[in-house]
């Protein structure tokens, strides 16, 4: 499975952080960051509800 953020619709709003904070981040600079574009497969059904509850649909996952 790979993680993307398209980092141009990212409003750093950090629903993402507080629902997956090992694979999301929002550092001092006010910033997303991708911590793992990669993660395991057991951590599916939490990042679908990121990808589901981003509000600018910035997050995606596929098949790598």
């Amino acid at each position: 499975m790979r993680v993307s953020v398209d980092f141009d619709r990212c409003a750093s709003s950090g629903t993402c952080v507080r629902l997956v904070p090992d694979i999301f981040e929002i550092r001092d600079d006010g910033y997303l960051y991708l911590l793992q574009e990669e993660p395991d497969e057991s951590r599916t059904d939490d990042l679908q509800e990121a990808v589901e509850c981003c509000p600018t649909e910035a997050i995606s996952i596929s098949e790598s």
